[in-house]
């Protein structure tokens, strides 16, 4: 896999270090907590590496290696030899920090499927969970996914400054080009920021 580099309403959300209480059954938390809260989950967490990813619909859980650059200016890839590892692109925001974190995973590699082998049969409001180092793991909801020619990669759209902690979940996909031994496309899982909890 190669890729260049350069609403769901929610009714009550609850950030890390911040919990509303109801007395009652037929209570409402107050507006402004719930605003509070809201608020929270906008500006973000602060920097922490992320130790696993879990995406319970497509049944894909994995430890998170570091990826860098490659001196092409590619991003780096988890090991075709381990295909169910999945790394996480250090250059950018981590997961639950403003911006977009990107997250890849291959589809399958030597003769096996891959961490994101179904990834494509993700859709909006499918939840993706990601556990931090400090303890926090930051839910995400899908807004949308996408498969995309490589040549025309959304490089903006991936990468591009954001108002809220964004996730974004890369593999291959479409026809395999059995010359250039790679697919022609990407598979893109767009996702939110929903909540966070300690761990």
């Amino acid at each position: 896999m190669k890729v260049r580099w350069a609403p769901l309403v929610l009714a009550v959300v609850l950030a890390a270090g911040l919990t509303v209480v109801l007395s009652g059954p037929d209570e409402v938390a107050p507006p402004r907590a719930l605003e509070q809260a809201a608020e929270a989950v906008i500006r973000g967490l602060p920097k922490a590496a992320p130790v696993s990813i879990d995406v319970p619909k497509i049944e894909a859980k994995s430890s998170l290696i570091p990826l860098g650059l490659n001196a092409d200016d590619t991003i780096e890839v988890p090991p075709v030899t381990r295909p169910m590892q999945a790394g996480w692109y250090v250059h950018g925001p981590a997961p639950g920090e403003l911006g977009p974190s990107v997250i890849l995973g291959h589809v399958d590699g030597n003769k096996q499927k891959g961490i994101f082998f179904r990834l494509k049969e993700l859709a909006p409001g499918d939840q993706v969970s990601i556990t931090r180092e400090d303890g926090v793991t930051a839910e995400f909801a899908v807004t949308k996914v996408e498969r995309v020619a490589k040549d025309r990669f959304p490089t903006d759209a991936v990468y591009g400054d954001t108002t809220e902690p964004e996730l974004r979940l890369i593999t291959c996909g479409g026809v395999f080009d059995k010359a250039s031994r790679t697919y022609l496309d990407n598979v893109i899982v767009f996702a939110r920021m929903t909540s966070s909890h300690s761990a």
